[in-house]
């Protein structure tokens, strides 16, 4: 009945293929579906999103619909030949699995037109291709690291670790002192489990083994991509995640505990910015207690610091919509510094675009806004080096990301490392064979 009531929603929020009735200026309506952002992100995006691109142009009156089952929807919608003009998903392997179904547009075109290939990092473009056609762009660059709580590691006698070995004795010190090692959890969502299976990949197993293993050179249960699963395991069985209240506990949560000071880091991805704006602001007080760093990698051979390279969302063109012209437009204003910048300023963690160069200057941004922009910054600078790894949502075909969010069943016993990659190593070679896998950027040499 569920599922009944959403499809029923989905179905009536849309007409036969897009939004193709004309308001009463005579302009076409567009509609972009997003998740349900807090109140005042969503003012946010009204009015720099909204009204900044309904102001931009005349042909175009853009509408975005906020809702938590956005995913739910748009599958039910796009299955249907119907829903958004501009398709928000989780990523590169959501928009791939609507591809093959031949439900988004290629965007080939508007790439010419807008010049995308020349300003967009060519990882994060390229991840949105299949077959050399491009269906999706990432609305914002994604990495992996640690927020800490400067206060926390004072009383700790602890600084910021730059080393796994540090990390860990941190954490430790943590635990002894009543403390959670680090907080965070899937509570509700599942994939958040991703966030570390990438983390790991990237700081165990290395960016070299990884890009291998994409490319059908090495299987995935190679000894290092093993190994790096276990890393993983050990890392969750000694506590280090949140000990026994992982799958309690949300991002919001982790972030109202780091700021109570119950534990010193919270290890997760940049877009978490977003929910850390809510606990460290200037009418608090505390917002110069949050520091956000590079995850230290577990193999000291490994190049220092990695990123691991993703993206928070994809932004595609549904194959039903009568006015594709503008939902690419609408894509367009965002792939902008300009957008970025005034998206960042009020809402850091989600908009940062994935640009070959944000010219962005930081002291021109306060609070958690400017440490956001010094991250992605950071993370262009190590793409343009080719010190990164791969997010697997981001990266990995859509089945073989699936699997990856399993990794859970390792963490709790009920599988072994090896089996659990022996089942990804199978999915992943049904994928490849079906030339699902997207476009992979070759890393820096590791030595």
């Amino acid at each position: 009945m569920i599922t009944l009531g959403i499809a029923t929603m989905a179905l009536s929020a849309c007409s036969s293929g897009g939004s193709d009735a004309a308001d009463s200026g005579g302009r076409q309506n567009l509609q972009f579906w997003f998740w349900g952002a807090p109140p005042a992100h969503q003012d946010a995006m009204k009015k720099i999103l909204v009204d900044g691109f309904n102001a931009a142009q005349n042909k175009y009156t853009l509408t975005v619909t906020f809702n938590n089952n956005v995913d739910q929807n748009v599958q039910v919608a796009l299955t249907a030949g119907k829903g958004p003009d501009i398709v928000y998903g989780s990523g590169p392997s959501f928009a791939a699995a609507y591809v093959a179904k031949g439900k988004l547009a290629d965007m080939d075109a508007y790439a010419q037109k807008y010049g995308w290939k020349d300003k967009i990092l060519a990882p994060m473009y390229e991840a949105g291709t299949v077959d050399g056609k491009l269906y999706s762009l990432p609305n914002s660059l994604n990495t992996l690291g640690i927020f800490y709580n400067k206060k926390v590691l004072d009383q700790l006698g602890a600084q910021v670790p730059t080393t796994f070995a540090d990390l860990q004795a941190t954490m430790d010190k943590a635990k002894a002192a009543g403390l959670y090692a680090s907080v965070t959890g899937n509570k509700g969502w599942k994939p958040v489990n991703e966030n570390y299976s990438s983390l790991f990949l990237t700081h165990a197993a290395g960016p070299e083994a990884v890009y291998k293993a994409l490319k059908g050179e090495i299987p995935w249960t190679d000894p290092a991509i093993v190994k790096a699963v276990q890393d993983s395991a050990d890392f969750f069985k000694n506590g280090y995640l949140a000990g026994e209240d992982y799958s309690n506990l949300n991002f919001t949560d982790a972030m109202q505990l780091l700021k109570d000071g119950k534990s010193p880091f919270f290890i997760g991805p940049s877009l978490a910015f977003q929910f850390a704006t809510d606990y460290f602001n200037a009418e608090s007080g505390n917002v110069d207690d949050l520091g956000f760093t590079a995850f230290p990698n577990v193999d000291a051979k490994l190049p220092s610091p990695l990123w691991t390279l993703g993206s928070t969302a994809s932004l595609s063109i549904n194959a039903a919509s009568p006015n594709k012209d503008g939902a690419a437009e609408v894509i367009n204003y965002m792939m902008s510094a300009d957008f970025s910048k005034e998206m960042t300023a009020v809402w850091p963690g989600y908009w940062g675009a994935p640009l070959k160069t944000l010219d962005a200057n930081p002291d021109d941004f306060t609070g958690l806004s400017k440490q956001y922009i010094l991250a992605i910054q950071d993370m262009s600078d190590a793409v343009n080096k080719g010190d990164f790894g791969y997010f697997t949502a981001t990266f990995f075909p859509p089945a073989t990301q699936q699997e990856m969010v399993n990794i859970d069943s390792v963490w709790l016993g009920q599988t072994s490392a090896q089996s659990f990659l022996s089942k990804v190593e199978s999915t992943f070679k049904t994928e490849l064979d079906k030339k699902l896998v997207p476009p992979i950027p070759e890393p820096a040499a590791q030595g």
